[in-house]
């Protein structure tokens, strides 16, 4: 179980640029093919933007062919958690931060094996750290 991270709109805020703050703490999306991540190579882990938490390790990423970085399975499924989004007139899953409930992305069922899923996750929601 990972520690969890409470802070105010305010302090978000004063941590995180704009666009961060857009898409972790207000639900935004970046757009496809612009993010730092999305074709991004190298062995690490992938971490919340907001508070570090290990989310993703890079072998576990693939080309979804879909401008954002997509993963198969996050390192732990105590790592994030899940939340029904039906915004745009669409039925999706959230994907968010179990430590500090930011906003990564979305997971479908259209993934490559041994899960099937696809995380499709903001670059912009993510710091690296190279192994």
């Amino acid at each position: 179980m990972v520690a969890k991270v409470q802070k105010t709109e305010k302090e978000w805020q004063e941590q995180l640029t704009p666009e961060q703050f857009k898409v972790t703490r207000k639900k935004g999306t970046e757009r496809p093919f612009t993010g730092e991540y999305y074709n991004h190579q190298g062995e690490g882990i992938y971490k919340c933007i907001c508070c570090g938490n290990p989310l993703f390790s890079s072998e576990t990423k693939f080309d979804s062919g879909t401008g954002w970085p997509s993963f198969y399975e996050p390192i732990g499924e105590d790592r994030v958690k899940y939340e029904t989004d039906i915004s745009f007139f669409m039925r999706r899953t959230e994907v968010l931060c179990a430590a500090c409930d930011a906003h990564l992305g979305h997971v479908f069922d259209d993934g490559p094996e041994p899960t099937g899923k696809r995380y499709c996750i903001n670059s912009v929601s993510l710091d690296f750290d190279r192994i």
